[in-house]
């Protein structure tokens, strides 16, 4: 009974595991194919807000 026990959990950890894997790599493959140079729009948008911002607090250097 046991060892029924530690080969279902052995497969479950794969199965989960090969999962998270997979979509991390999917994730990679596909934005690399399909972003058409669009990488870092959400980053350029976001730097274009942030540029604007007043800094506070910390010393001026």
């Amino acid at each position: 009974m046991g060892a029924l026990m530690l080969d279902i959990t052995l497969l479950g950890l794969g199965i989960i595991g090969a999962t998270a894997f997979l979509g991390v790599a999917m994730n990679g493959i596909g934005n690399k194919l399909f972003s058409r140079g669009k990488k870092d729009e959400f980053l350029d948008k976001a730097r274009s807000y942030q540029d604007t911002w007043r800094n506070v607090g910390g010393t001026q250097k």
